[in-house]
């Protein structure tokens, strides 16, 4: 019998090692494919489309000018809102925040059984009686073809950001109303609307006297503003009383001359940025200046605006302006409006 010599054999089994240790060194990677992150890094960043999150749903708006109802699909609504109701230079954050009102105030809408002066068939009309919501061929004339590719990018992407998601109370999604620019503090929805929402409480908004809407002035002559109100000024010169304010520091009740007027029917009928006001008589004019723009319930754009500057993200935007809400999923409540057709 052939005798082998250890050291021969030892010899061979390094030689066989040596030749199988580049296949183990590559076996462990073998089915990892190179990911094309560096390469994606570098890459100039385009707008995401907007895909749905959940049913393929669709919003018929009526547009008032066309005199027509028109079916659009869910996050193309929004993104028509976004571009409507708040500017697109404002910052990112901001813009997310706004879709998020946006897309939960639909959902809203969607749900309810009800749906008053609105035209047979239609969820919404394209006014700010609802959303103020412009199609892309609208949006392209407005903004010009300078201005229009970055700022639809730009809007898509806070869409695409928020997408699936809305705000909701106790389970329910929240009527998320918002305004341009308060007077310092946002206003309970009690003082102005019927129904008071625990989540629509007066907060601080003191960012707001940055915007270039704080302030503004009307000046009417003493017989259009008597005839506006309906009032007949007393003869020693003053106009009226406030009698009563709001959580949100506006006139709530004034007295003029024994007739009583809330804060918000004087706005309305003279046509005021605010309900907060002061007036004096100058010669036969009654000069009338405010602070903030809007009705001042929910979310001030502005203000949410000038939290995004200091660094907050929308989800610390929205939970300041509406009380104890939660960030939730729309697919739910999705699936119930697929249901109910």
């Amino acid at each position: 019998m052939l005798k082998i010599k250890p050291i021969v054999v030892i010899a061979a089994l390094l030689f066989t090692v040596t030749l199988m240790i580049p296949s183990l060194l590559v076996l462990p990677f073998s089915e990892e494919k190179a990911s094309g992150k560096l390469e994606e890094d570098v890459k100039e960043e385009e707008a995401p489309v907007v895909k749905p999150t959940g049913p393929a749903v669709e919003v018929a708006v009526y547009r008032t000018q066309q005199k027509l109802l028109e079916n659009i699909p869910l996050e193309d609504y929004i993104v028509g809102v976004v571009a409507s109701e708040m500017p697109a230079d404002f910052e990112m954050e901001a813009l997310k925040a706004q879709a998020l009102t946006a897309r939960t105030y639909i959902v809203r809408q969607l749900l309810a059984e009800e749906r008053v002066g609105i035209p047979e068939g239609a969820h919404v009309t394209d006014t700010v009686h609802h959303q103020v919501y412009k199609s892309d061929a609208e949006l392209k004339e407005i903004w010009g073809a300078k201005d229009y590719k970055w700022k639809i990018d730009k809007i898509k992407k806070a869409v695409q950001a928020t997408s699936g998601q809305i705000l909701t109370y106790e389970g329910a999604p929240i009527d998320a109303t918002f305004f341009s620019t308060s007077n310092g503090y946002t206003e309970s929805s009690g003082d102005i609307w019927p129904n008071q929402y625990p989540y629509l409480k007066s907060v601080e908004s003191p960012w707001d006297v940055e915007s270039p809407k704080y302030k503004g002035q009307e000046v009417f002559t003493v017989s259009e503003f008597e005839s506006k109100l309906g009032v007949k000024l007393s003869s020693n010169g003053t106009i009226g009383t406030i009698i009563e304010k709001t959580d949100g520091n506006r006139v709530g009740k004034v007295d003029i001359n024994g007739k009583v007027l809330t804060g918000k029917e004087i706005r309305e009928s003279l046509g005021l940025k605010s309900t907060d006001f002061t007036w004096e008589r100058k010669g036969n004019n009654i000069v009338v200046n405010t602070k903030g723009y809007g009705h001042g319930v929910g979310m001030s754009q502005y203000g949410a605006n000038f939290m995004a500057v200091e660094g907050k993200t929308y989800q610390e935007i929205v939970q300041h302006y509406y009380q104890g809400i939660q960030l939730a999923s729309s697919a739910d409540f999705l699936t119930k409006i697929m249901a109910q057709k």
